[in-house]
């Protein structure tokens, strides 16, 4: 069993090319198949239908989220063609198990207004202030993940092209560029960086703490709640709320849907669409506050 799921493991870093996150995941759920399969007396490569089938119905209450059940039979999907690939199993018995269907979950956005009480809730006397407004204006200026963020390096820059050669989830690349006001502070930033202590083998990364090391996502978190408290914005966000508002203010401002998900780095459109009901929540409320006849 142990070779059997090192080989699964990659299958899904090499082949499929997840984040190392994506197969963390995927290994995770996939011991609870193996743990109740343990329970049962049988062995997951010779499951049936009808056995993955009690195995659903075993782990998941009515209540349970709906989210947490699609992704979890989406690991034992990927699992079970991997066996199919890979000639262990003859026919796939996960085949016609169905996952239930996600509820829409609009995403958080912040207001170009709040954005900019963003901005001046940073203290620039601060040594880290002009890092903290660069990281900003790459956040919101570019729709950077936080991973992408905290992984930037300089020989991914190309300042005369105004572009960015950025690593995205499952190891794509894609082009992202620069805007005129993110290029100025990472500039004020640079001039800053040069008096700080830098760690050998981080000399290359864009963005440091105080000790010369790489940011990590959950110091980018915390920078980003903070600045939240200081600027009186109760949303409840995180740096992902400023790729979401970058998306949203760009279709909101007549921006082509392919082009967002190009920027964005969605490999499929049907993921970039759900900023076109923001959208369309906005035009609600618009109609609701101003229309006479809701008056």
């Amino acid at each position: 069993m142990t070779d059997l799921l090192k080989q699964y493991h990659i299958y899904l870093k090499v082949e499929r090319g997840l984040s190392p996150n994506s197969v963390e995941a995927y290994e995770q759920d996939l011991k609870k198949l193996y743990d109740w399969c343990k329970e049962q007396g049988i062995q997951p490569e010779a499951a049936s239908y009808e056995q993955l089938q009690q195995f659903v119905q075993s782990f998941f209450s009515p209540s349970s989220n709906a989210r947490t059940q699609a992704r979890i039979i989406s690991g034992v999907h990927s699992f079970y063609r991997f066996l199919l690939y890979h000639n262990y199993i003859d026919q796939d018995p996960s085949e016609l198990i169905e996952a239930p269907r996600k509820e829409l979950h609009l995403p958080q956005v912040l207001s170009v207004e709040e954005i900019d009480r963003l901005v001046q809730a940073i203290d620039l006397s601060k040594n880290e202030g002009h890092r903290n407004r660069a990281m900003l204006e790459m956040l919101y200026g570019s729709g950077l993940r936080v991973s992408e963020l905290v992984a930037l390096r300089f020989s991914c820059i190309y300042r005369p092209e105004h572009y960015m050669l950025i690593q995205g989830k499952g190891s794509k690349q894609r082009l992202v560029p620069m805007s005129p006001v993110a290029e100025q502070w990472l500039d004020y930033w640079l001039e800053e960086r040069n008096h700080w202590p830098v760690q050998p083998g981080c000399e290359d990364y864009v963005f440091l703490n105080r000790r010369g090391r790489p940011l990590t996502r959950v110091m980018v978190f915390t920078i980003i709640k903070q600045l939240c408290l200081q600027a009186g914005i109760t949303k409840s966000i995180s740096p992902h709320t400023l790729r979401h508002s970058f998306a949203t203010h760009l279709l909101q401002n007549g921006a082509d849907l392919r082009v967002i998900q190009q920027l964005l780095g969605h490999e499929d459109i049907t993921t970039t669409e759900i900023y076109t009901h923001v959208d369309i929540q906005d035009l609600r409320r618009t109609i609701l506050q101003f229309h006479p006849a809701n008056q």
